[in-house]
């Protein structure tokens, strides 16, 4: 038995905006009848049935309460991945892409077999859009959740690229087992100030509070990983980090206390200064 409404209709009279009813829908299709998401307009006068109906409602119902698409589909599409997620771990988001582009900028330079860590991975977005892009690239990944680690890992299986990435447990250098140097760090720390209203706003609020903020200025992390990093570099090695809309000239001063060189901004596709990235001397 169909539901009369057509699917045309379901996202005309549907209270969420028009491109979020879409994308819900769509992912009804795909489950239950196996269509692609261009069956929304070449066969806009189906109904569905009712089970696919009551899936509806119910998908249609949590997002009006707020909470993220990303976590209602359990996925999220990131560089050139679909990466599995869910409530322990931070939806990525288009800005963090940089990351992975000013590191595979590096490998393609270097044009050799290099080292790269990812502090923080939550889902592996980054370390995994690397080594899908970069096969002569090894990856170590950490975090100090447990969730994270385990959908980071389901990640790399889906991908196939356990073999190219290590998962490691533990706060930013400490889950490192033994003393190692990597010619590229990257990472995407909680950068959001303790207090910032923003953290009751929106998806924020269904997110883990540990990967958005320190609990304190929103810089302290920062701090941490980018005066480890002459530690952990090889000689003329390069760190890059995200960081807050306006804490460009902050996270670049810290840069240059812990004397790396060459340190510069890389704006994201909205202009804004989003990365910093510096070098250990040679």
């Amino acid at each position: 038995m169909s539901v009369s409404q057509s699917l045309r209709e379901l996202i005309s009279s549907c209270e969420l905006p028009a491109n979020e009813a879409r994308i819900l829908l769509a992912h009804i299709l795909e489950k239950h009848y196996q269509l692609p998401r261009s069956a929304l307009l070449s066969r806009d006068g189906m109904g569905l049935n009712e089970q696919a109906f009551g899936e509806w409602e119910n998908l249609v119902s949590r997002r009006v309460l707020g909470e993220p698409i990303a976590y209602i589909l359990g996925r999220k599409g990131f560089h050139n991945i679909e990466l599995e997620v869910g409530p322990g771990v931070l939806i990525p988001r288009p800005e963090t892409e940089l990351l992975v582009e000013i590191a595979l900028t590096e490998i393609t330079k270097l044009n050799k077999h290099i080292r790269v860590l990812d502090l923080g991975t939550g889902s592996g977005a980054i370390a995994l859009s690397i080594a899908s892009t970069a096969p002569l690239a090894s990856l170590i990944a950490t975090d100090q959740s447990t969730e994270a680690l385990a959908i980071a890992k389901q990640n790399a299986q889906s991908l196939k690229l356990l073999d190219q990435v290590q998962f490691l447990l533990g706060s930013w250098y400490t889950a490192l087992t033994e003393p190692s140097q990597f010619d590229v760090i990257v990472s995407n720390p909680p950068y959001i100030a303790h207090e910032n209203p923003h953290l009751t706003q929106g998806d924020l609020r269904f997110e883990p509070q540990s990967a958005l903020t320190d609990y304190a200025s929103g810089l302290s992390c920062l701090e941490i990983i980018i005066a480890g990093a002459d530690q952990y570099l090889k000689p003329g090695g390069l760190i890059a980090v995200e960081h807050g809309f306006d804490q460009s000239e902050a996270v670049m001063g810290l840069m240059k206390v812990a004397g790396l060189i060459g340190v510069q901004a890389h704006l994201d596709l909205a202009g804004h200064c989003r990365a910093a990235s510096g070098r250990k001397r040679l």
